[in-house]
């Protein structure tokens, strides 16, 4: 009788337990992680974890305004891992982590490579953190992009381009060795 008391109480504690635990839903702006090289067994030059913002119905000029100082993604701010040192923009990057903004302008955006790490959105954005600002060219893609979305590709021997879209627009920024 004593151990089916106990099972019972066990078994009543255990099942509340699991009823308790309420886990939190899927995020509106998902997180997700580029490297470079993607391959598997390769040492990497980079990694950039950010959140991708959908545009669900909205205008992108609405989530994105002209001249602001923007996260580059969502939620926390998009963060750039260099596991060797880079160049991007004629400015020589050390390796380490840096957190990645940016300001949209017509045709154009200015990319801001930030000393600053583990900040939310761009609230606490502090200029005096900047190591570089690199200005690329937006151009218009063939189709839109529901989600803000960041690729690596090859760019030569030494290089890698960072590819950026949203909706219509897509950037480029390059990093080399």
């Amino acid at each position: 009788m004593k151990h089916i008391i106990n099972f019972a109480l066990v078994l009543i504690i255990s099942i509340s337990s699991l009823q308790a635990q309420e886990f939190k839903g899927l995020d509106a702006s998902p997180l997700d992680l580029i490297e470079y090289p993607g391959d598997r067994g390769q040492s990497k030059w980079a990694r950039i974890l950010y959140s991708r913002p959908q545009l669900k119905g909205r205008a992108i000029e609405s989530l994105v305004p002209e001249g602001k100082v923007w996260r580059l993604g969502a939620n926390e701010s998009t963060e750039l891992t260099l596991f060797v040192p880079m160049k991007v923009g004629g400015t020589s990057l050390a390796a380490g982590m840096y957190t990645l903004y940016a300001i949209p302008q017509e045709g154009e955006m200015t990319i801001i490579v930030n000393k600053a790490t583990h900040v939310w959105g761009a609230y606490s954005y502090d200029e005096k953190m900047d190591v570089a600002r690199i200005r690329i060219p937006l151009e218009e893609g063939d189709e839109s992009l529901e989600a803000f979305s960041m690729i690596f590709q090859e760019a030569g021997e030494g290089m890698m381009d960072l590819h950026l879209g949203w909706d219509y627009y897509r950037g480029t920024l390059r990093f080399s060795k």
